[in-house]
């Protein structure tokens, strides 16, 4: 079993690709899905194949889908939903508002891993292809395990153990709504739907991330960002594809400029990105819409590989031993030591690196050491455990 997913700045082709990989992966053999977490969904137009929130045929050996993150939303919050509801409406929100203000952002994402997990465990495919959202709601959608996950561990418990024993004392002297039980099993089984959803996807034997990515120095910027936030929550990146570039065949002077902007960034790519395999594509001639001229772009766009392999084994995380220390071995590409922060809690390292935040969970032989000193090391960033 292999999850592909595809990611980059709204614009730069992330749908062909991912659409061209799923076609070519299964017109070799692999029984491939693939879905789309993008709310502006465009793999139906495509593959020109009417495509819904249910796996679909498109051809043999490749079914897709246009997740309905909304329909799943009104199906598994329900009663979660109902209370916040009565909740807002008591504190004197209007009904319209109180419906709106119910719907909490962020939980399309949740769903969406949901159902890439289902598709993967399902045991009728072989190949996940994600067509994701652009950068920001791809970064969002990834770090949601880990966010979700260190809020069942450490708050929802206490939340819940305060609200029982509150509850009695409350509904004497004020009507507000309370949270039940029910409220609460809910919230579990919500979270129930994506246990196993971080290790799958951050096993690199199964999940590899691919940047796509146009050779012009705004694109590139944010490709370097992601990589490094990608990175943060141990996501695995094994390829950036250069999508689009212009062929040799146009030799038109209008052009000329254009052509030396993509050399120079290109080579930019190659140089920064390194060791990742970097693959290219030019532009092509004619709107790249059916699963024949997919499957040929395909073609050249891995000319030497299987489009589900694994293209490179960079391991985000790691621990070394260094005497009588263990080192966390982190991969950071592209990040700065000013854009560092580090933190410890009880058994987490807590890493900031500009604007994202994760925990990292220690295993218990680092868990009952203390930090001696950390640094960056060109791409990584190396944390001592001491013995105390």
């Amino acid at each position: 079993m292999r999850i592909l997913l595809f990611t980059g700045k709204g614009g730069v082709g992330k749908t062909t690709v991912a659409a061209a990989t799923a076609v070519r992966a299964s017109r070799l053999g692999l029984r491939t899905v693939i879905c789309s977490t993008d709310p502006a969904h465009s793999l139906s137009d495509v593959f020109s194949v009417p495509l819904g929130d249910a796996a679909a045929h498109v051809e043999p050996n490749l079914d897709g889908v246009q997740l309905d993150a909304r329909r799943r939303l009104e199906e598994s919050w329900g009663s979660v939903r109902e209370y916040l509801v009565a909740l807002l409406d008591w504190a004197g929100a209007g009904t319209v508002e109180a419906e709106e203000l119910a719907v909490i952002p962020g939980l399309d994402e949740v769903f969406a891993l949901a159902d890439i997990k289902a598709f993967a465990e399902s045991g009728q495919y072989d190949l996940v292809v994600v067509d994701c959202a652009p950068t920001a709601e791809t970064l969002r959608l990834l770090s949601l395990p880990d966010v979700l996950g260190w809020y069942m561990q450490r708050v929802f418990p206490a939340q819940r153990n305060v609200t029982r024993a509150i509850r009695p004392l409350l509904a004497r002297v004020v009507n507000m709504p309370l949270a039940g039980d029910g409220v609460f099993d809910a919230v579990r089984e919500f979270y129930a739907r994506l246990d196993g959803v971080r290790e799958l996807l951050t096993d690199g034997s199964v999940t590899s991330a691919r940047l796509v990515v146009n050779a012009e120095r705004m694109v590139v910027a944010e490709a370097r960002r992601t990589y490094t936030y990608l990175s943060l929550f141990g996501y695995h990146v094994d390829a950036v594809i250069a999508n689009r570039l212009l062929p040799v065949e146009v030799v038109d002077p209008w052009f000329k400029g254009w052509k030396e902007i993509q050399a120079e960034q290109l080579d930019e790519i190659e140089a920064a990105f390194a060791p990742l395999p970097v693959l290219t594509a030019d532009l092509a001639s004619e709107e790249l819409i059916g699963p024949d001229r997919l499957d040929a772009f395909a073609a050249t766009l891995y000319p030497l590989a299987h489009p589900a392999e694994r293209l490179s084994d960079t391991e985000p995380f790691r621990v070394d031993a260094s005497g009588r220390d263990l080192v966390l071995s982190m991969h950071l590409p592209f990040t700065e030591k000013h854009e560092v922060e580090l933190g410890r809690r009880n058994g987490e390292l807590l890493v900031a690196v500009g604007p994202h935040r994760r925990a990292v969970v220690l295993p218990d032989s680092l868990a009952r050491r203390e930090v001696g000193a950390a640094r960056l090391e060109g791409d990584r960033l190396l944390v001592d455990f001491v013995e105390v």
